[in-house]
């Protein structure tokens, strides 16, 4: 089924080419269904790449899906043209009397700051309260996922000493969860980050399961017992090169980094083969299923009902 976007927007084109199924909204119009409605809220500097990553993953589906793109009005981007934003996104203000089967929250480089010190901290933490009235099921990503643990549980971050980067072992720490079903009992996961959460912690809040971790670095899937929060510290999203980019960009700039760790096949750095796609397309394809099809409501304005039904 076709993953529903603007025909003029760059994901369009690039996942034609990767005879991805996609369709317009006018196209989208003419059809008997009702697509499942998914925003995202897009908090990475490289707007355009991230949003692309993502439509990547919610294609593998056969499920139509509906994208809305929304980006904060408190603080906006420099990394991003302008006219891309504005043609593309809406404001939360926009969107906050509507409702999603399903909502993405990006990551964002701001992790090394206090939560409260970042300038739409307190525009997220409505954005936060909205999801939980208005939106099925929510995946939060990296910062956004430590974030949305903070706000939630009233859990903190800890800053470590060495950058977490590179492709990860993980191990499955519950065997049958629908969001890992089909997944191997260890797979890969990239992350780039500066600060993590504590696993005693995490199994420390009643409403939280462990899904899966890391011995090298600690938590990585979690989710709240209803299913309605997914947290993922790493991104399963990345594109192959998104990681070797990073790198040669703080190379360039002077910045302290070390190479990405378990990325590189050869020494020359130029072999990369990326070992967590199909992992990735399983965990999304998990959650639109279980998490979001199998619970949200038909019509789409009974989905604040339901929830206030189950509490």
């Amino acid at each position: 089924m076709p993953i529903i976007i603007p025909k003029d927007i760059p994901a369009y084109q690039t996942l034609s080419e990767e005879n991805i199924f996609v369709m317009n909204h006018e196209r989208a119009m003419t059809q008997d269904i009702r697509p499942i409605e998914i925003a995202i809220l897009n908090l990475m500097p490289t707007k355009i790449e991230t949003e692309t990553q993502l439509i990547r993953l919610l294609s593998n589906s056969p499920l139509q899906i509906k994208v809305t793109l929304i980006g904060t009005e408190s603080y906006v981007g420099k990394n991003t043209p302008l006219g891309h934003l504005q043609r593309f996104y809406k404001t939360f203000s926009e969107v906050k009397n509507e409702h999603f089967d399903g909502m993405i929250i990006t990551g964002a480089p701001v992790e090394m700051m206090e939560f409260e010190e970042v300038k739409y901290w307190r525009e997220l933490c409505e954005i936060f309260d909205f999801a939980d009235k208005n939106v099925t099921s929510t995946i939060f990503i990296c910062w956004g996922a430590q974030a949305a643990l903070h706000y939630y549980y009233g859990l903190n971050k800890l800053i470590l000493d060495k950058k977490i980067f590179g492709i990860f072992k993980h191990t499955k720490y519950v065997q049958f969860d629908p969001l890992l079903k089909g997944t191997d009992e260890e797979f890969h996961m990239p992350h780039s980050r500066h600060t993590t959460m504590k696993e005693e912690e995490i199994r420390k809040v009643d409403d939280l399961m462990l899904l899966a971790g890391s011995s090298e670095i600690g938590p990585s899937v979690i989710r709240s017992k209803d299913g309605r929060r997914i947290f993922l510290m790493g991104h399963m999203e990345y594109d192959r090169d998104t990681l070797k980019n990073e790198y040669l960009r703080d190379l360039a700039k002077g910045l302290p980094i070390e190479e990405p760790q378990h990325y590189f096949r050869d020494a020359e750095k130029t072999k990369i083969a990326p070992n967590w796609y199909s992992t990735a397309n399983i965990i999304y394809s998990n959650w639109l299923n279980y998490y979001v099809y199998q619970m949200t409501p038909y019509d789409i304005e009974g989905i604040s009902k339901r929830i206030m039904e189950k509490k």
